[in-house]
């Protein structure tokens, strides 16, 4: 545990020292580092602080990449302290999100060319021969061997929410290098056989409802449908999407959808949660991870099915939690306009899911700087805060995953599943580029076509 009191560094200091942290690959870029590094802190420019911080969170993925597989660790811990003994274990969906920010990385020039298709070749030919269950992988992986890692009990078998979120990574590197030279082809070909070989239709059990988990020990016996709403729109997405095991648009609508029920919206602030977040409680709003997971790829910009509009769903998901923070009800230190943000995350008593309903005074940079589309006066307010005002909080790959100035609380450590929406959703924010590459593709579209979506992608 660190003090938040110590190491108050001038900015223009500590923004030299994160320069001399990040491998800068190019000559443009070691220029925009620079430039950063000796500006003054009043007059940082937005632009200068969106480069750092996506080149700092790139690098969990590249720097901080499993050295055998290339996939993204689970978490990295600057103190070297790992409480599990999991410093090789690796996250599926945390490599779905890394993908994606390698990606944007190379689009920046952040990372070369060469050895970013390289990494990516490194990480499919892994997946391909790693455990998978009725083609889904697991939660983690032993990123040496590819063998599962329990991530709980049952829970040593298939996850189809990780591999929703890494597939959604998957296809935009398809759609990415799909018609490049011989060898980009060959890498697209083996992502499309990894992708047709998950059978989501098997995981409804022949219910109208996709199921999460399957063990090959203890078969169905967590026994959890995945009903909405939560962060997995995705996976209904991609399971309909599928050209070799699709679902059926009526295993969305009464299993996702739960027969209509999903609209039960209610209010907060004045805004409308505009879906059901909690169908067993009263809970408004849930964790903000619910309006980035799912929408790395799958834009929300006119995105409307029967039941919702999904860029007013997460832009109002976004703006209650920004509106809470300002109201500050249980009076916690720091809470403004300046911090703001809940999501799951550590907390000063291990991982916990922070939203209104449950705050514990805990702020995690990724909640806001992940909602930079859809509140970017207010994720830009809250980034040069963290930038200018609470430099402590910032460590080589960016922002700590959380911390607590009510109770003088953080420590020097990440999680991939928090640090990959950032530079992602920021991308978004300034090229949509991911929006654009996984939109395009053509089984995608297909799939919200086959739910009942409108897009812009589909006119």
């Amino acid at each position: 545990m660190v003090n938040l009191k110590t190491h108050r560094n001038k900015i223009v200091l500590v923004l030299a020292l994160i320069v001399l942290t990040i491998s800068c690959k190019n000559k443009e870029n070691e220029q925009k580092s620079a430039a950063v590094a000796t500006t003054a802190a009043d007059s940082v420019s937005t632009e200068a602080l969106l480069d750092t911080v996506q080149q700092q969170t790139i690098n969990y993925f590249w720097d901080g990449g499993n050295p055998d597989s290339g996939l993204a660790s689970e978490r990295i811990h600057m103190d070297g302290v790992y409480p599990s003994n999991d410093k090789n274990t690796v996250t599926i969906g945390g490599t779905g999100f890394g993908l994606m920010a390698i990606l944007a990385g190379i689009e920046r020039g952040f990372i070369p060319k060469k050895e970013g298709f390289e990494r990516f070749q490194k990480m499919v030919d892994f997946l391909g021969k790693a455990d998978r269950f009725h083609g889904a992988w697991p939660h983690w992986l032993d990123g040496t061997t590819g063998k599962v890692k329990p991530f709980g009990k049952k829970d040593d078998g298939g996850d189809l929410v990780e591999t929703a979120f890494l597939v959604q990574g998957l296809l935009a590197v398809k759609e990415y290098y799909q018609d490049g030279n011989e060898a980009e082809k060959q890498l697209a070909a083996d992502i499309n056989i990894l992708w047709e070989e998950v059978e989501w239709d098997w995981y409804t059990q022949g219910k109208n409802v996709l199921y999460w988990h399957w063990s090959p020990k203890y078969t169905w016996d967590m026994n959890f449908a995945v009903t909405g709403y939560n962060e997995a729109l995705i996976m209904y997405v991609l399971a309909a999407a599928s050209p070799t095991h699709p679902i059926t648009k009526k295993i969305y609508e009464e299993g996702w959808a739960r027969g209509g029920n999903i609209k039960n919206d209610t209010m907060m602030y004045g805004l409308k949660t505009v879906l059901d977040h909690y169908p067993d409680g009263d809970d408004p709003v849930g964790p903000l991870f619910w309006a980035h997971y799912s929408y790395l790829g799958l834009d929300p910009n006119g995105l409307k099915d029967q039941y919702a509009d999904y860029w007013e769903l997460n832009t109002n998901h976004a703006l209650i939690q920004y509106k809470y923070a300002v109201d500050n009800p249980k009076g916690f230190k720091g809470y403004g306009k300046d911090m703001w943000g809940m999501t799951s995350s550590y907390s000063m008593n291990g991982y916990a899911g922070h939203q209104p309903s449950n705050d514990l005074g805990v702020i995690s940079p990724t909640a806001a700087l992940s909602s930079m589309p859809y509140t970017p006066k207010e994720s830009e307010r809250f980034l040069n805060f963290m930038y200018t005002k609470e430099d402590t909080l910032i460590g080589k790959y960016g922002p700590y995953d959380a911390f607590s100035l009510q109770d003088n609380w953080y420590e020097r450590r990440y999680l991939a599943i928090d640090q990959g929406p950032i530079p992602v959703m920021i991308e978004n924010y300034r090229s949509g580029l991911l929006w654009k590459l996984f939109m395009n593709n053509e089984d995608v579209q297909n799939g919200l076509r086959k739910l009942g979506f409108t897009s812009p992608y589909l006119e």
